[in-house]
């Protein structure tokens, strides 16, 4: 099963960007190529929220930067 993805929004990305303590250069990549990044419409440079079930945590949040 596919986590969720989502788009997060510019004062949103902002404001997770501090929360984190990093420059967008720094998250991880997912390439516009993947599946999921198509069907969300993402674009390069959106930054994508991955919300997964966790046994330990009950739910992980991740996040992505889309890159070409």
């Amino acid at each position: 099963m596919v986590p969720g993805h989502e788009v997060i929004s510019g004062e949103e990305k902002k404001r997770t960007l501090e929360g984190l303590n990093a420059e967008k250069e720094q998250l991880p990549k997912i390439l516009v190529s993947d599946a999921v990044v198509k069907k969300i419409n993402a674009k390069p440079g959106d930054i994508i929220r991955i919300t997964r079930d966790s046994v330990t945590a009950g739910k992980s949040v991740y996040y992505r930067i889309v890159s070409k």
